[in-house]
């Protein structure tokens, strides 16, 4: 009769392994949005928790099996072919449910990164259209412009290394089929967005370089007339002050 009854619990057990292996490894899912992922994670880890928690009625079969082949031998064999059988099964199944939840979090890791790199470079292409703006209607001085120029150059100075990452991250995601449309929805509105901003900034960068050296140019030809102003007025007030006849000045004087 023991015989008979751990046969049957061997039987139950195969007919638990093969129930879960139908119901968590051979379903196809699709996970087309952040929380249709999210539920499977989940799901995952229940399924890998419930699975290893039959390690104990496992252990218990095996622990069983032993004592009644030891007493006796002939139904203890048999039994214990089974009992391989099922072993083999089980620890199939664990290494299976364990690595598909693995898998899963990984995926689940990878979409939060991107989230969060997505969220960086979004931060930054804001403080860039703000400086962007920032050089509109300045000030017709030197100082304004400069000062301008610097502010928007240490933004541009911004890494690529995050840019680098989204578009990896992206890339794993859709090409294992995860999220891919609204993946591929983001990705195309911030690369957008960036290619617009950064054209824009680079331009006003190249406008402002340019007004600031011409207005520096300027200066200098501004500082040169007024010392060459100065030198004359000197020359006058020297010519007044001696009394000197207008027709015998230079005639640049004159």
């Amino acid at each position: 009769e023991k015989a008979v009854n751990l046969k049957k619990d061997l039987a139950e057990m195969q007919e638990w392994m093969t129930q879960a292996e139908e119901e968590y490894l051979e379903k196809d899912f699709e996970y087309k949005s952040p929380e249709e992922l999210e539920n499977a994670v989940e799901e995952m880890k229940r399924a890998k928790e419930d699975v290893l928690q039959k390690e104990v009625r496992v252990k218990i079969l095996k622990d069983n099996i032993k004592m009644l082949a030891a007493k006796v031998p002939s139904s203890g064999q048999d039994l214990a072919t089974e009992l391989n059988v099922v072993l083999e099964n089980y620890q199939l199944l664990c290494n299976r449910i364990r690595g598909k939840c693995h898998t899963l979090e990984e995926v689940w890791s990878c979409w939060i990164e991107l989230l969060q790199y997505l969220d960086l470079e979004t931060a930054w292409l804001n403080s860039l259209e703000e400086r962007v703006q920032m050089t509109e209607n300045l000030p017709d001085k030197l100082d304004a412009v400069n000062d301008a120029l610097e502010s928007l150059e240490s933004v541009l100075r911004h890494p690529a290394d995050n840019r680098t990452q989204i578009r990896e991250l992206g890339q794993t995601l859709i090409d294992g089929g995860i999220l891919d449309d609204i993946i591929s929805e983001k990705l195309e509105a911030f690369n957008a967005r960036y290619e617009e901003l950064s054209h824009l900034a680079v331009s006003r960068q190249i406008a402002l370089e340019q007004q600031l050296q011409s207005m520096r140019e300027t200066n200098h030809m501004l500082q040169v007339l007024q010392e060459n102003l100065a030198e004359l007025d000197r020359q006058l007030t020297s010519y007044l002050t001696d009394r000197v006849d207008a027709f015998q000045m230079p005639q640049e004087a004159q």
